[in-house]
């Protein structure tokens, strides 16, 4: 879950919360909800609940996170932790499962595969999520990320005042955040 106040545009700072050591970035496919869905049948009706998709930065702080004890919302909520977009693209005519996504961190490449490498794919996190919460349109869902994370990568390269990430999603466009 991510709380209002997080999003920001495609090129918008991030600020890194006061006593955060461990900001990472998550490039990741956003689906706009763009008709109520609540208990969908099956992952099959899922498509008809979808306005479009989008590039989401999931930033997280993992001590927050994962070392505080409780709810990862603390490491998820804080502002400026999901600049979205630069553009809506309508399902129509988008092979989902091709999209191939990307980060990189002060030019240096972090992550890259393709949507089809997802656990789950995009109608069953849908149907999933419907089982359990009214999704309601504008609602954005983050559908996981790649591989490639500063907490997954040797000496955790976590981020610092400065960094730039970059993060790109075939047919969806391009982000750049100054990290600050």
């Amino acid at each position: 879950m991510k709380a209002a106040d997080t999003v920001v545009g495609p090129d918008d700072d991030v600020l890194i919360p006061r006593a955060s050591t461990k900001t990472d970035y998550e490039v990741e496919l956003a689906v706009v909800i763009g008709t109520a869905a609540r208990y969908l049948d099956s992952p099959d009706d899922a498509a008809a609940h979808i306005a479009g998709y989008a590039i989401s930065n999931d930033v997280s702080e993992r001590e927050f996170q994962l070392e505080r004890s409780g709810q990862w919302d603390k490491g998820k909520n804080c502002e400026t932790f999901n600049p979205l977009g630069p553009w809506l693209v309508t399902p129509e005519g988008l092979d989902v499962p091709s999209l191939r996504l990307r980060s990189w961190v002060n030019g240096e490449p972090r992550q890259n595969e393709t949507a089809a490498d997802m656990i789950f794919g995009v109608p069953h996190l849908i149907w999933y999520l419907s089982q359990f919460m009214v999704l309601h349109p504008g609602d954005v869902v983050n559908t996981g990320t790649p591989a490639g994370v500063a907490m997954g990568l040797p000496n955790q390269p976590y981020l610092r005042t400065g960094d730039v990430v970059e993060l790109e999603i075939d047919s969806l466009g391009r982000q750049r955040q100054r990290f600050v």
